[in-house]
């Protein structure tokens, strides 16, 4: 026996603990009307888990609880507890023994447990589905219901029959998957609409990117272009700065020791004759030749400084033309604006329409921008361009007299040569003295010279080492630290030689990557390539996702369409099952005739909206399947349901349920007075229809029935007394029977 027992604690009229234990294959609960002998069979769908109040003759939970009376005090809590035997584990779960109650409160809350667990109502059902059990169906045909098979729509009794067949849970499967396969479209609609915001912005990141992956390739270019610049750089400054260093003190050394020699010679000449009018011309003569050398000197070292500015100023024209490439960096005087708005409130205060004044207005903004245009792109350029000219035209006229000085110096050194030469054919005594004078003026001329271009190397030193420094800091804006890796590449250059313009073209084309980086606003992008990132990797797990759900679509639909055809297999290869039971134990019941279930199709008009689904557009028609019950009784010209008297619907539907269970049995069945309508002849009939039913599943029947009763194994009776709470006896004949051999 699979089913067991089941226990009633405060539910309706079993105000106490009462039990039903089931030990034989046919089991009659009998007593007086209003016993609650129904209460029975109700505590079977209680516990199995319906939900209808209706269906257990109530309107709220605390209807099913035991409401007291003045002998008996109410109950707080209804309980059911039916107990099964799952040794062949017809019961999908690991255990021997499966218990399962449902207790409801005063509150109408209600609980679930499987042996003691609490569980969810779904957990209960799917488990029962399995087993082909149900809180409703055809295994519990309450009173009154035995009919309702015959009335049902064809389509209501399709439903009854694949219930029977234990297609419910395919049917559930079914249900779950289109539920599953809508919100998995809805997710789809969800994933697709996130991809397509984003979309936007992932564009303008991608470009943003691009922008910035472009800057930072020209920007490692210029990182390489920095190093053998700079290492070059460094090397040619090391070298230049050491040769200066290691030349200029013995040449100043060198002038003031060929001074200090010249001065004690002519103190000496001076010394050892009287001072003639042609020494004195030698002398004035000489004095002229230094003046005129030292103003030379003072005129190159001059046009060093006028060469230092003017390449300064260059720097900075340079720069201003890269500013002014930018729009940004452009700003307006306040005179000009308040000259604008002066002009605008001029025109408004004049007699003219809307129009006029638009159109004048348009065309003093368009002058004023021409005019701002102009004058900010040339007003600093002029001034730099301006005093570039006039530096080149200082040098130049700087030149020009360092050629004159230089005519002097040869004419002073021409006279100052004709006196020597005159001073010498009148004074033999002093030539030697006097041609050592003129050696060492010689000699000092062009120690002099030799300071003076390594004076100018240092000025140009200093320059290129300012420039160095201030190149360094430009490009750390730019590269960063990195800038500073050309230490490692000195020695790599230090014996590489080349020509100075080499070198000046890597700084052109250096600075022209400065202007191109700067151009593109190549500053830090760290966090847009971050936010990029963040946002591609949330679009392709939005990807990734949408395939996830359109596989699941696919796996949905395929399994959809997989229980479709197995529902259709099962249900047609059961209807004929069916259809054999039905016809036999309907044969037996009238002694001949035909019965049988046939599948009809039923029109269905459904309503269709139009595009914007506001209103009624047209109907269409949809095919539904249903079950029509065909019979034919003998001797009889009787065909279909209508025609049928009260006792042969009874006997009919009796038929069908017998029939429906034979097929797809299930663990138990329950009658709640089936056999009310039935006469002692066809009582026998039904006796016999339930012993072979007995074979295949447990019957409870509840009846008044005596001929149902003697089939029965078992006997509860159910009575009530004076103080209203249903009480029972039981009768075992199978007990009896066994006692009695």
């Amino acid at each position: 026996m699979l089913l067991k027992s089941i226990e009633l604690s405060g539910f309706k009229s079993f105000a106490k603990k009462s039990s039903f234990k089931f030990t034989s294959a046919i089991t009659a609960i009998v007593g007086p009307n209003g016993s609650g002998k129904s209460n029975v069979a109700e505590s079977f769908r209680f516990v199995l888990g319906e939900q209808s109040m209706k269906s257990l003759r109530g309107k709220r939970g605390e209807d099913l609880i035991w409401n007291g009376n003045a002998e008996v005090s109410k109950a707080n809590r209804a309980s059911v507890k039916i107990t099964f035997d799952n040794t062949n584990k017809f019961l999908d779960i690991d255990f021997p023994e499966v218990t399962i109650e449902r207790v409801v409160h005063r509150d109408g809350s209600n609980e679930y447990s499987i042996n003691g667990s609490q569980v969810r109502l779904k957990d209960i059902a799917e488990l029962l589905f399995k087993a082909n059990i149900g809180s409703t169906g055809h295994h519990i045909i309450s009173q009154g219901e035995a009919d309702r098979i015959l009335s049902a729509s064809a389509k209501e009794r399709r439903s009854m029959v694949e219930d029977a067949l234990g297609l419910k849970g395919f049917q559930y499967k079914k249900e779950e998957s289109v539920k599953k396969l809508s919100k998995t479209r809805e997710n789809i609609d969800k994933v697709s609409s996130l991809r397509r915001e984003i979309a936007p912005h992932m564009r303008f990141l991608k470009k943003q990117v691009e922008k910035i992956e472009k800057a930072e390739e020209m920007r490692r270019d210029l990182t390489t272009k920095y190093r053998e610049y700079l290492a070059r750089e460094t090397v040619y400054l090391d070298k230049e700065g050491g040769f200066i260093e290691k030349t200029e003190q013995p040449l100043v050394q060198a002038l003031r020791d060929h001074d200090e020699k010249i001065a004690f010679l002519k103190k000496t000449i001076e010394e050892g004759k009287e001072k003639g009018s042609d020494s004195e011309v030698l002398i004035q003569k000489e004095e002229e030749l230094r003046n005129v050398l030292r103003e030379k000197e003072n005129l190159m070292l001059q046009e060093g400084r006028l060469i230092g500015e003017k390449e300064s100023i260059e720097r900075l024209l340079e720069e201003e033309k890269r500013n002014q490439a930018r729009e940004e960096t452009k700003t307006v005087p306040l005179r000009d604006v308040r000259s604008l708005l002066s002009d605008i409130e001029d025109e408004s205060n004049s007699e003219q329409t809307v129009s006029g004044l638009l159109q004048k207005v348009k065309a003093i903004f368009a002058t004023f921008l021409d005019r701002f245009k102009e004058e900010v792109e040339t007003d600093r350029m002029e001034t730099f361009e301006r005093n570039i000219r006039e530096l080149t035209q200082k040098i130049e006229q700087n030149k020009k007299e360092i050629l004159l000085k230089q005519e002097a110096e040869q004419n002073a050194r021409k006279a100052y040569e004709e006196a020597r030469i005159h001073i010498e054919k009148q004074k033999d005594d002093h030539r030697d003295a006097e041609k050592e004078v003129y050696e060492l003026l010689a000699e000092r001329q062009k120690v002099a010279s030799e300071l003076h271009d390594i004076r100018m190397k240092a000025e140009i030193y200093r320059r290129d080492k300012e420039a160095f420094v201030r190149e360094i800091d430009e490009g750390r804006v730019l590269i960063g630290d990195e800038i500073l890796l050309y230490k490692n590449d000195l020695e790599t250059y230090r014996e590489a030689g080349e020509e100075r313009a080499v070198q000046e073209e890597r700084r052109k084309v250096i600075e022209r990557i400065k202007i191109r980086l700067e151009d593109m606003g190549a500053g830090n992008g760290a966090e847009i390539l971050k936010e990029y990132k963040q946002v591609s990797e949330r679009d392709e797990f939005l990807m990734k996702e949408l395939e996830d759900l359109e596989k699941s679509v696919l796996s949905l639909e395929n399994l959809i369409k997989d229980l479709d055809e197995e529902l259709r297999t099962r249900f047609h290869d059961g209807l004929v099952k069916i259809n054999t039971q039905f016809n036999n134990f309907f044969s037996l019941m009238f002694g001949g005739g035909k019965a049988e279930l046939k599948i009809v199709k039923e029109q269905k008009r459904r309503r269709v909206l139009d595009e914007d689904e506001e209103s009624e557009d047209d109907t269409e028609e949809e095919t539904e399947e249903g079950v029509e019950v065909d019979v034919a009784l003998p001797r009889k010209r009787i065909r279909g349901l209508m025609m049928l008297s009260g006792g042969e619907r009874a006997l009919t539907s009796i038929a069908l349920l017998f029939a429906v269970s034979q097929v797809n049995p299930p663990p138990f069945i329950i009658l709640d007075e089936t056999d009310a309508a039935l006469d002692e002849a066809n009582s026998r009939k039904y006796g016999d229809m339930i012993e072979s039913l007995a074979t295949e599943s447990e019957l409870i029947l509840i009846t008044h029935n005596r001929e149902t009763m003697a089939r029965a194994g078992n006997i509860y009776g159910v009575t009530m007394g004076k103080d209203g709470v249903s009480k029972l006896l039981s009768i075992s004949f199978d007990e009896a029977s066994r006692v009695a051999k």
